[in-house]
């Protein structure tokens, strides 16, 4: 038997039912792993302290009633950007250091109905303002397979536990790349599920038209199955959607992608972009082109326009948000703030204000337009669109250092889909120096089970689904 830190969801719930093993002796291996691998990683910034206790009576669950619920007795791990009652949530800022918030966001509500057992709360960059998580106050998280490296961000926390295998899936959230960016650079799946599909309710916000909670995963098979545990409409978000959630699972396990017609992005492949990860995204088109799909080089916008739009729009939402955190509901004053959240506050601030609001923020908006309507041409013709999801793999620690556009630089290449509200998976493609190369299969709005399907058929042939040996590379 795999040792149980490399299980799946559905490998856990198999020796469940054949009672190989208990919930307390996995929950318990994973606290293990955590107590001797989190000192250098700085995954986790806090652990449920009755996490034992939890499993405990799942154990009792199942010996009652089996295995009813879709994430019984699954150990999770969940960003730090997240209410959960009982567990601390500080967004990795200063500002709410020891805030316990009185109750669940909708999204960690489902996934404990669900049968989940939370382990603990992960590091992120500093209310999600960044793509390294060296923003955190915290500290950063390193990358399992170079600690010298950073996992990305801003779910990089999250991210590096499944790579680290400290938990068995994860809880992530992303506004323009911040599930599938980390995912790429720590070498696991990410699913961006489509903007309101999963509620924004009790998740503390970013930019509120982008943000977007999804699954960090082993699998594609995984990330499918917590997609399916969250999606849905809330009553508690507006802004989600009415329509109803599909079967993700039954849309996994094809054979092969027959009848497919999947673009791959000509401007995605950027001049600057090394040539061993430009062929590394060749390679995938040629694996999906075996696989049945037909793959067509089209044109897009150059993802540049997006860094503008996105910038423009993010730092005016972060703005807004951020405006609640006044030092009077949370025990800290607004000088516990980091520079980077000062850096958007005010540029934010300046979009927004009189004789300026015209000249950046309309405009962004009104080009944020192209870019859903252009998108929405293209998928008349296509089923989805690849490309890479970063321009190369994790950089090293400092180097955000004097960069205050780092995030947008290393995003450019997914925040037109997350501007466009687009559902989007990434998943491992090959490595270079090392390090993990990811490729992003974007689909059109509420396109979860073809997104999900495709990369599923990926992965399944396809070898580079790996896991750092801790024990090498700490």
């Amino acid at each position: 038997m795999k040792p149980l830190h490399e299980l799946t969801v559905q490998e856990v719930h198999e020796g469940y039912r054949n009672h190989t093993f208990t919930c307390v002796q996995l929950v318990q291996h994973f606290l293990d792993r955590i107590k001797k691998y989190n000192p250098r990683l700085n995954i986790y910034l806090a652990l449920n302290e009755h996490a034992l206790e939890q499993a405990a009576a799942v154990d009792r669950e199942i010996v009652e009633k089996g295995i009813d619920r879709e994430l019984l007795g699954i150990p999770l791990a969940i960003k730090d950007n997240f209410l959960t009652t009982g567990l601390t949530t500080t967004a990795s800022s200063y500002i709410l250091k020891g805030f316990m918030p009185q109750y669940d966001s909708t999204v960690t509500e489902k996934l404990l109905a669900a049968g989940a057992i939370f382990l603990g709360k992960t590091n992120m960059d500093s209310f999600a303002h960044g793509s390294s998580t060296e923003t955190s106050d915290f500290g950063p998280t390193l990358n399992p397979w170079n600690p010298k490296h950073l996992p990305g961000g801003s779910s990089g926390g999250s991210a590096a536990a499944i790579a680290a295998q400290l938990a068995t899936a994860a809880l992530g959230s992303e506004t323009a790349g911040s599930i599938r960016q980390p995912a790429a650079w720590v070498g696991i799946t990410g699913f961006k599920p489509t903007y309101g599909r999963s509620s924004r309710y009790g998740v503390i916000a970013m930019a509120s038209s982008t943000d977007s909670p999804g699954p960090l995963a082993r699998t594609v098979a995984d990330a499918a199955l917590i997609t399916q545990v969250i999606a849905g409409q809330d009553v508690k978000d507006a802004t989600t959607s009415p329509l109803p959630v599909e079967n993700y699972l039954g849309s996994l396990n094809k054979p092969d992608l027959q009848g497919l017609k999947i673009a791959l992005v000509k401007e995605y492949l950027l001049p600057e972009m090394r040539s061993d990860v430009k062929e590394l995204i060749l390679a995938a088109a040629d694996k999906l082109r075996s696989l049945g799909a037909t793959v067509e080089e089209i044109s897009l916008m150059d993802p540049q326009y997006a860094i503008g739009v996105y910038t423009v729009v993010q730092r005016s939402e972060v703005s807004s948000n951020l405006s609640r955190f006044d030092g009077i509901r949370f025990g800290h004053d607004r000088s516990a703030f980091g520079q980077e959240t000062k850096r958007r506050i005010m540029l934010g601030t300046y979009t927004l204000s009189a004789g300026y609001y015209d000249a950046f923020y309309k405009k962004a908006q009104a080009v944020r337009t192209k870019i859903i309507e252009e998108f929405a041409e293209v998928f008349k013709t296509y089923d989805a669109v690849i490309g890479a999801v970063s321009p190369g793999p994790a950089l090293p620690i400092g180097a955000t250092k004097d960069q205050p556009m780092f995030g947008e630089m290393e995003d450019i290449l997914v925040e037109a889909s997350s501007i466009a509200g687009l559902t989007s998976a990434g998943i491992p493609c090959g490595f270079v120096d090392g390090l993990p190369i990811g490729l992003q299969i974007t689909c059109d709005q509420f396109q979860e089970e073809k997104a999900l399907m495709i990369a599923d058929c990926y992965q399944q042939n396809t070898s580079f689904n790996l896991f750092p040996d801790l024990d090498q590379t700490l």
